[in-house]
């Protein structure tokens, strides 16, 4: 097999993760006799910094032609703590996520036993934990309109979501759970939200493809919780964007450390993988 990656470092400890990623793909390549080809582009902090764009077009045009992408992190303190900032590293992830079509982010959780130590939870409520966070990319307040009045005193963010967004990741869901325990868990606001009652009323229209799988629902904020308190009840976890970016996050300390667990971005088409630590810029070039 013959795959050309486009190589996207990003910033702070991106660069030196990316390093070590290309060491294991070149070792599997010669076990398992594949050709992988590099190719480097620029994208986040370093990008701005170079070009004024946090995806150029070049780097954009690259990953729209390559097998699949290779992600580091991005990000920087100096835009973080400036909430006047116009350009910001983050736009130019949600952009490529948009123009590659990725609507689904997989984020498999499970505690590696030499690790276990390092989580702050019981070991005997993390020891075999294992489940997969399916987050909705390309709907929600993350797309939606955002406004802010001229006076800098009101804002907001429009929370978006069509059948057909909902209805292609919830099959994704469902066909994963089919290979494992036969269990998905919808996570929402179905109280309070309009979006969230769409959510679930779509979930339970896909469900009768898969008879063979239980499906559950839970409250984001009692989801939250029980991430915690019991994390081995879960199986598959479906929830939509902004819900899946939290609880993935909080799902990491399971396994002891964010920069533990890997992701994968699915379309169509296109790929993109990435561990989902942040640029982290204290640590680089630290050993």
């Amino acid at each position: 097999m013959n795959l050309k990656i486009a190589v996207l470092p990003g910033d702070g400890i991106g660069p030196e993760v990316i390093l070590q990623a290309k060491k294991a793909l070149y070792a599997i390549g010669e076990v398992y006799n594949h050709e992988f080809v590099f190719e480097e582009a620029l994208m986040g902090a370093n990008a701005i910094d170079k070009t004024g764009s946090p995806l150029p077009e070049q780097t954009l045009n690259l990953c729209l032609n390559t097998d699949a992408v290779l992600l580091g992190a991005i990000g920087d303190p100096k835009y973080d703590n400036n909430p006047n900032a116009k350009v910001r590293p983050e736009q130019g992830l949600l952009k490529l996520r948009k123009e590659l079509g990725l609507f689904a982010n997989i984020r498999p959780i499970k505690p590696y036993k030499a690790l276990i130590e390092s989580s702050p939870l019981k070991r005997e409520i993390i020891e075999g934990a294992d489940f997969t966070i399916f987050r909705e990319l390309t709907g929600g307040a993350y797309f939606g309109a955002k406004t802010l009045n001229e006076e800098g005193t009101h804002a907001s963010d429009l929370c978006e979501y069509t059948e057909e967004e909902i209805t292609r990741i919830t099959h994704l869901a469902f066909k994963s759970a089919q290979n494992r325990r036969k269990k998905l868990t919808m996570v929402d606001k179905a109280n309070v939200l309009e979006t969230s009652r769409l959510w679930r009323k779509v979930v339970q229209k896909v469900s009768a493809d898969y008879p063979d799988v239980a499906l559950d629902f839970l409250f984001v904020d009692n989801a939250a919780m029980q991430l915690i308190l019991n994390p081995k009840q879960f199986d598959v976890i479906l929830t939509e964007n902004l819900f899946g970016d939290i609880l993935s996050d909080e799902a990491s300390v399971i396994t002891g450390s964010i920069g533990l667990l890997p992701s994968v971005s699915l379309g169509e088409k296109n790929a993109l993988f990435e561990p989902i630590h942040g640029s982290y810029p204290q640590a680089k070039k630290k050993k």
